[in-house]
């Protein structure tokens, strides 16, 4: 062994036959294995005198077919899975070198050429080797030659000695078998390399899937026929559970978000108002952003809650109101306090006149309104965070029906329900439900009029149809909102009656919206006052 090749041997890593390339390295070499010697075979028969089998066909015949039949068997074996693939890879680079060397001899020698297929099974061979090993079937490839080449002098076989073929073609064997270590080691390098590049991504991508599919905003893909590419599940809740998904138009899925689609297709700069995916259903933004390139444009679609995001900013109201409500209990109720006591001390005067006596009732009643104001500013600060349940609407009502008649000095049947499924379920925290029924109905008796005996208030509930989620509307036969008024409902401190201080309803929505409840009010053609709270659907809300 020459200097360069123990060099190149010391360089080799000990290590078993590589895992990752093997079988397919492995596999090409046992069909090689076979053609081969098909091929040997049908030259043989089909040439007569040819160069195959030229000083000994008998011994040509027997080696050709024994090494086709072992070839056969090998092939067999391997794709059944009998024994390890090393072991057939090591006991087929040892048949060929011991049986192609005999089909040299019988064809003439090194002079046949015939030694070129030892080094095509030595490098086919060590394609799945590392380490020594390559290098061991090298050497004993190179001493089967010398062998046979020793044994031809011997036996004065053949006329010339052809030593430096012999040599010529062993040193091949050493080349062929390093070149084919590096070759297999490179590609069982690169395919482990790919195999963990393939298995990172597609460990990302489940990743990036299972972060989409936990965010709160609905997130679509559409592609530029508008059909779904992608929809998470929040986006499916949101858009009302439709049954047309992915690979589905836009426009089968929700009719309105295709009808934005379009109007922003159509112009993007311009920022397209809420909607809503199904009548009843909840508010929705959707903001749209191109994605892809030229030849196969996307588009991403982000739905949002307008409700949960005047959730968030109210959170953030209510910190600094509850800042600011610290400043107004002490620096308002307490002067306040002080009014009142001296408007109470000149009450008691026998001495004050009756005109006087007038401007006092002002006074008492005025300081009334200011101390409403603020208990009104600390109740709304002092809100607690809502724990809803599954509430069954028709029973629940009906043991709050009592309560709410004398809160709000109503006869029997002046208050009445209607619910249609009784068992129909909501999903909300029962003390802020019932604190925003008081409102709506105290709201109702105070602009009832002067004959409040004709008043009748009545709760009606169901499930909405398009939405299939569950609703309650407190209508009422009063002399209705005016309609200049009824877009400042819900507004801080506005009010049509001079008594009253403008946050009734206010706080009854910022209730609502903490339950994640839509409420608004309702225009009743035939007069009077309706306002419906809209419930999320208790399936829904416990996939959101």
């Amino acid at each position: 062994m020459t200097a360069t090749t123990r060099q190149a041997a010391d360089t080799l890593d000990e290590a078993p036959l590589a895992t990752s390339g093997d079988s397919s390295h492995l596999n090409l070499y046992l069909i090689y294995r076979v053609a081969l010697g098909v091929a040997l075979l049908l030259l043989f028969l089909a040439i007569d005198r040819g160069p195959l089998g030229t000083h000994l066909p008998t011994v040509f015949m027997v080696a050709i077919h024994l090494y086709l039949l072992i070839a056969v068997v090998a092939l067999i074996a391997y794709l059944r899975g009998v024994g390890a693939s090393e072991k057939h890879g090591l006991l087929a680079m040892f048949t060929d070198i011991v049986l192609i060397t005999i089909m040299m001899h019988a064809s003439g020698g090194v002079q046949s050429g015939l030694g070129m297929l030892i080094a095509v099974s030595i490098a086919l061979g060590s394609l799945g080797l590392v380490g020594r090993t390559a290098l061991l079937f090298a050497a004993l490839g190179t001493l089967a030659v010398l062998t046979e080449r020793i044994y031809s002098q011997i036996v004065d076989a053949f006329a010339g000695t052809a030593y430096m073929q012999a040599g010529l073609l062993g040193t091949s064997f050493f080349a062929m078998a390093l070149l084919a270590h590096r070759l297999g080691r490179r590609a069982a390098e690169s395919e482990q390399l790919a195999s963990q590049r393939g298995s990172d991504l597609a460990n990302l991508a489940q990743l990036n899937d299972f972060v989409i599919q936990q965010m709160r905003a609905g997130i679509l893909v559409v592609d530029d026929r508008q059909t779904i590419q992608f929809m998470n599940e929040a986006a499916w809740v949101l858009l009302g559970m439709p049954v047309a998904m992915r690979h589905h138009a836009l426009d089968e899925s929700s009719p309105p978000l295709a009808q934005q689609f379009r109007a922003w297709q159509s112009d993007p700069g311009t920022t397209q108002p809420d909607f809503r995916a199904t009548s009843g259903g909840r508010d929705l933004r959707a903001s749209f952003t191109p994605i892809g390139d030229g030849d196969y444009p996307g588009t991403l679609i982000v739905l949002e809650d307008t409700a949960r995001l005047t959730a968030e900013a109210q959170q953030l109201k209510l910190a600094s109101l509850g800042r600011l409500t610290a400043g107004i209990a002490h620096e308002i109720r307490n002067p306040l306090g002080a009014i009142s006591h001296a408007a109470q001390l000149l009450d008691e005067s026998p001495q004050l006149p009756t005109a006087d006596r007038r401007m006092i009732e002002i006074i008492r009643h005025n300081s009334q309104r200011v101390n409403e104001v603020v208990e009104s500013i600390l109740k709304l600060s002092r809100q607690d965070n809502p724990h809803p349940k599954p509430l069954v609407l028709g029973p629940w009502l009906q043991d709050q029906l009592d309560d709410i008649r004398k809160m709000h000095g109503l006869d029997g049947d002046q208050l009445e329900q209607e619910i249609d499924p009784e068992r129909t379920t909501v999903f909300a925290d029962p003390g802020q439900l019932r604190q925003v029924i008081d409102v709506l109905c105290d709201n109702a008796v105070r602009h009832s009029g002067s004959d409040d005996a004709r008043l009748n208030i009545r709760l009606v509930g169901g499930i909405t149809p398009e939405s299939g989620g569950p609703f309650l509307e407190l209508r009422d036969n009063g002399p209705g909102i005016p309609a200049a008024a009824q877009g400042n409902l819900f507004e801080p401190f506005f009010t049509t009656r001079n008594e009253g201080t403008g946050l009734g309803l206010y706080i009854a929505r910022q209730l609502c919206e903490a339950n994640h409840i839509r409420l608004e009010h309702l225009s009743q053609p035939r007069g009077g006052s309706c306002f419906r709270l809209s419930f999320p659907n208790p399936k829904r809300s416990k996939m959101l």
